[in-house]
């Protein structure tokens, strides 16, 4: 009776203080971690610093399906409660008094952190953190309200042979027999979500900014010739946000480290951050898909995100809109103010697209989508620091992020510096584009018709003027325009249009369904492009046009890759396959090939480029079938929710 009385307790408690910021405040954790990587299991320890702000019966952590042990307050045993879902501690805290929390514990997280390839003796090993929303709880006891925020020292014990990468300075490695203990110290707090940790087997370059931060990148040892394109602009650009933002950057050191499989683009932990390996280029995929956005968006946010955090979803484009501006501004300073203005533009016509389905919402609206937080939240930075000035918006930016540093902040807290410094009411300016749910796409077009790139691009109209749209193309307008002529009016192309840079050739690739024989040999040199996307293309189109000339063309891309999915590799080995005469002798290896590519050893892009391939040509066998099974159960939901999908498909026919 007396342990029911006490879950009951707990359980009221738990109500009572589902939010308990104003009850307890976490200073400082020192945590020990290990693992246990075949069994996927975490092995921890604890020692949490805690001030009581309110006298309570009863504070807890949040933890999700973990085991507890040894739990010590104050270097006594203590009452304590798990009940999966937190770990609550039972005690009569005085208000004022600072405590020590200590516990080992035991979990087998199913997200936030993900051991990757251990099951394979050739894998690519990992194990890598996301804890973005509130899931490091999962994997650490830890506090899922970004409103607390703590400073977290890490040491990590894992086997010698392997990199490990978490946040903070390395303070020291301690090396064993067998394993190295590794020390990262944080000097100051973060939101427990922003905790990070990456093992596995890396090479890395230091630079350092012109302020001495170092800049750490690593790369897998394989991808040595990739460094650079992958990292290029990185130094340029941390400089550039440095003095853009005028608030030095916050942390010790700044790591990125790629990791296989990651569940989004990349993710802005403190001072390290993680991201997708298909954003790991050569020279000539970085033409058309490379880290440099990326990278530059979660740099951006260690100012916005990581310094000054949300209270809530309420805010979030206090995060992610300054995130995509601060990264354009860094991408105009690398590539000019066309490119910056041809951005926005984009953004604009993804946000239309938006309107036009219904689904635009207030920028202040908690449950608007990733397109108004990121995109509209960039535009309205633009707009503002139009309306007060730049000298004047830079001043506030940089007050705003002095003001509320290593706290956390509503939209409030960044418009009242605004108005304080640019000695301008903005209420009128917070209504139409902060709490209107109306895109207002007129104002936007007419903002950037500053650009007279833009305007030129604007001009453009070749449902109107086909005759005159055909003599641009070789005239020196953009090659944004170039482009949009070309989509509009592809069979106005001639041979003097093949003399154009990679996009617009590009353009021309992806643009020509039915090639005429005028224009054979001019499409035929597309093959030779430093652009994966306009070789995929092209070779897929001479393809189909020219049958007689299939083999010739399949000899020409032989031993082209492409990207980090091996799109013209996938393509190049389809068409062997079902291209009759075309080395009959190796056609069984060829599949193999391509139904390997279908296996858990891989990246998740590859094995879906392949699973689509083998699905169009009919030829998902057993083993593909068994590859789309384990697919279904990734832990990356895009993914799984795409294995699903065809393997119904499949079994439908």
């Amino acid at each position: 009776m007396k342990s029911n009385l006490l879950a009951l307790n707990f359980f009221i408690s738990g109500f009572l203080f589902a939010q308990q910021i104003d009850v307890v405040d976490f200073k400082r954790a020192a945590v020990s971690v290990s693992f246990q990587p075949e069994m996927k299991k975490v092995l921890g320890e604890v020692d949490y610093t805690l001030e009581i702000l309110k006298s309570t019966d009863s504070i807890f952590l949040d933890a999700v399906s973990m085991e507890f042990s040894q739990v010590m307050l104050n270097g006594n045993s203590v009452d304590f409660r798990n009940d999966s879902k937190k770990l609550w501690i039972k005690h009569k805290f005085k208000k004022g008094k600072t405590y020590d929390l200590s516990f080992k514990y035991k979990a087998q997280p199913k997200k936030a952190l993900y051991f990757i390839d251990w099951e394979y003796p050739d894998g690519n090993k990992q194990i890598w953190t996301q804890g973005q929303g509130k899931y490091t709880s999962n994997w650490l006891p830890s506090i899922d309200d970004m409103n607390d925020k703590i400073e977290f020292d890490l040491s990590i014990i894992f086997n010698k042979n392997y990199e490990v990468i978490a946040n903070g300075k390395l303070i020291d490695k301690q090396i064993n027999h067998s394993t190295i203990i590794w020390h990262y110290d944080m000097q100051k707090p973060m939101a427990s979500y922003l905790m990070a940790l990456a093992i596995g087997r890396y090479d890395k370059q230091i630079e350092y900014s012109e302020s001495g931060v170092p800049l750490e990148m690593y790369y897998y040892p394989k991808d040595s010739l990739k460094f650079e394109p992958t990292y290029r602009y990185t130094k340029q650009m941390f400089d550039f946000m440095e003095g853009e933002i005028g608030v030095p950057y916050p942390w010790q050191n700044y790591k990125q480290i790629p990791v296989k499989d990651f569940l989004y683009a990349g993710m802005e932990n403190t001072s390290a951050t993680i991201f997708s390996d298909a954003f790991v280029v050569n020279d000539t995929a970085f033409v058309d898909k490379n880290y440099v956005n990326v990278n530059a968006h979660e740099l951006a946010h260690q100012w916005f995100g990581d310094l000054v955090t949300e209270t809530s979803g309420t805010h979030h484009w206090l995060q992610e809109g300054f995130a995509t501006y601060y990264a354009l501004l860094a991408e105009r300073e690398v590539f000019g103010d066309n490119y910056y203005y041809w951005r926005l533009y984009e953004y604009l016509q993804e946000l239309d697209v938006q309107d036009k389905s219904g689904g635009s919402t207030a920028l202040l609206n908690p449950k608007s989508s990733s397109t108004t937080f990121y995109k509209k939240g960039a535009w309205v930075l633009h707009l503002l620091r139009e309306q007060v000035g730049v000298e004047a918006f830079r001043e506030a930016v940089k007050y705003y992020l002095n003001k509320n540093a290593f706290k956390n902040v509503q939209t409030e807290d960044f418009i009242s510096e605004v108005e304080q410094v640019s000695k301008q009411d903005l209420s009128k300016f917070v209504k139409l584009w902060l709490e209107n749910k109306d895109l207002n796409y007129n104002l936007m077009l007419e903002s950037l018709k500053q650009s007279v790139f833009i305007q030129e691009y604007l001009m453009v109209d070749c449902e109107l003027y086909t005759s005159k749209c055909a003599a641009y193309l070789n005239s020196g307008i953009s090659d944004e325009a170039k482009v949009k002529i070309i989509e509009q009016i592809p069979n106005q192309i001639t041979s003097d249009n093949f003399k154009s840079p990679i996009k617009v050739r590009q353009a021309i690739a992806t643009s020509i369904s039915t090639i005429p024989e005028r224009l054979k040999q001019d499409y035929e040199s597309l093959l030779q492009d430093e652009s994966y996307v306009t070789i995929e293309a092209a070779l897929m189109t001479l393809w189909r046009n020219f049958p007689q000339k299939r083999n010739n063309y399949l000899n020409q891309t032989k031993g082209i890759v492409g990207f980090h999915d091996k799109n013209v590799r996938m393509l190049w080995l389809t068409l062997a396959l079902i291209t009759e005469n075309f080395e009959p002798e190796n056609k069984s290896e060829y599949f193999k090939e391509l139904t390997n590519y279908t296996s858990p050893k891989y990246s998740f892009d590859i094995r879906q480029n392949a699973f689509m391939y083998l699905k169009q040509i009919k030829a998902c066998n057993a083993q593909c079938k068994d590859n789309l099974k384990q697919g279904a159960k990734h832990h990356n939901w895009q993914f799984s929710k795409f294995s699903k999908s065809m393997l119904e498909a499949i079994n439908s026919n």
